[in-house]
């Protein structure tokens, strides 16, 4: 079966379950999220507590990562995933059901919202890193492109059907429906037939281990500087999505519905970035990408906070969206390419850790922001510090690009890929014709088929 090079990772029968599978639920979880910001703004009305509450569900991640990512090196990956898709369903329908039943209060939401960040930090490093398992290294970097725009499509349609479900009949629904939603992936995760990467029993204890694997990340300087590259902008440019309800309510006047719109649009963005990232057939100059998604990025969140129009800043959050999809997928495809298979979880936690880990502690200080000197100007100085990080980042990109191309070309030789000759330097990935390990093995599978 022939497939556009931007779908090629779909040939594999297991990519194409969770690809499935996967959409369903990141609906549902797009639907939960602005439901959940729009009920405790509902129920509050304080920044502050905003704040607190992306604070409350993402900080367990930046705490819990690193087991997250021992467990995801130590046992099969699709059993773990499917453990946390479970436990993030039934905590999906408890907050339903406090919501429909009106004895929701916000301190529910905050202990659920804890409970399912602690969930996500042992989900995202076994996700991220079964993503391997699913394709093989030969189109590693279109399946997390495929990954990253089944996402940013779920974040288009996700907020806006909730704006419209919040406006006409309430939370809970938006709750319940997240929670009916993970069982499309659930089944497709049994559904699966995965060949697991067998790793040596660990010899080294568990802090060891642990250990090991940030020695990894500090001792690669490409790694840890788009890792750092991308906490700074987790930490001071994400957390204006925390502070949109004020946007959509106060500001542009748009309400519920506004605010599915407002955070649709930058879905919109961020699809069209994803979909730009899977059409690459190589990692020649996703380096640089990533600095000129990040000083865009910066750029977009000034000229937003500034916007008193709704239709105007729904424009400007495409071009934001887009650079932030940028920025995190070319980051996530270097570092996987760059990582040996029995670091790939404890590097991924760390991943997370920055990615998903930092945002809370931005939510908080965002939300004490806006508080003190308003949105508008919180927005507007995470804008100008991610703009000063990537200047610093464009400063160290020689060196980054130098110890980028001797690490994959090792991960290259290791996985029996012989590597191209890079150029300009940057490094190409070989095109093999899925005929790496692990790619022989998926295809073997389901060879119509990520």
């Amino acid at each position: 079966m022939r497939l556009p090079a931007t779908l090629r990772a779909l040939r594999y029968r297991n990519f194409q379950l969770f690809f499935g599978g996967q959409f369903i639920s990141l609906i549902g979880t797009w639907m939960q999220n602005v439901a959940q910001a729009w009920l405790v703004y509902r129920i509050t009305g304080s920044s502050v507590l905003l704040g607190a509450i992306g604070f409350s569900s993402q900080i367990p991640v930046f705490l819990l990562s690193p087991a997250g990512g021992i467990v995801a090196d130590r046992f099969p990956r699709q059993r773990v995933v499917i453990a946390t898709q479970t436990a993030s369903m039934l905590l999906a329908f408890a907050l339903a059901s406090l919501t429909l039943l009106h004895t929701v209060r916000i301190w529910h939401v905050f202990v659920l919202s804890a409970l399912l960040g602690a969930v996500n930090a042992f989900d995202i490093p076994a996700r991220q890193s079964f993503i391997v398992e699913m394709v093989g290294k030969t189109d590693l970097m279109n399946a997390i492109a495929l990954n990253s725009s089944m996402f940013n499509a779920s974040r288009v349609l996700g907020p806006a059907i909730a704006g419209i479900l919040v406006a006409s009949i309430g939370e809970g629904w938006c709750f319940f429906a997240n929670g009916a939603s993970y069982i499309a992936v659930i089944i497709g995760l049994f559904l699966m037939r995965v060949e697991r990467i067998e790793q040596p029993p660990p010899q080294d204890s568990l802090v060891q281990h642990v250990i090991e694997g940030f020695r990894f990340v500090l001792d690669s300087p490409a790694v840890h500087a788009l890792l750092i590259m991308l906490g700074v902008v987790s930490l001071t440019g994400m957390p204006y999505t925390v502070l949109m309800p004020i946007f959509a309510d106060r500001i542009l006047h748009g309400g519920a519905a506004g605010l599915g719109w407002l955070m649709g649009a930058a879905g919109v963005g961020a699809l069209i970035g994803a979909l730009l990232l899977a059409s690459r057939e190589t990692l020649k100059g996703l380096s640089r990408w990533v600095a000129l998604a990040a000083s865009g990025f910066g750029v977009g969140l000034i000229g937003f906070s500034f916007s008193r129009s709704l239709h105007l800043s729904e424009v400007l959050l495409i071009p934001i969206g887009f650079a932030m999809m940028i920025q995190m997928g070319s980051s996530n495809t270097l570092i996987q390419s760059m990582v040996p298979d029995r670091l790939r979880g404890r590097v991924m936690s760390v991943y997370s850790m920055m990615f998903m880990g930092m945002a809370p502690i931005g939510s908080l200080l965002a939300g004490w922001a806006a508080d003190r000197f308003g949105p508008q100007w919180t927005v507007a100085g995470g804008g100008a510090i991610c703009l000063a990080a990537a200047g610093v980042f464009w400063a160290w990109l020689p060196q980054i690009r130098t110890h980028a191309r001797r690490m994959i070309v090792a991960q290259q030789i290791e996985a029996g890929n012989p590597p191209q000759e890079a150029t300009g330097g940057s490094l190409e990935m070989p095109s093999d014709g899925g005929n790496s390990t692990q790619g022989r093995g998926d295809a073997e599978i389901g060879a119509t088929r990520q």
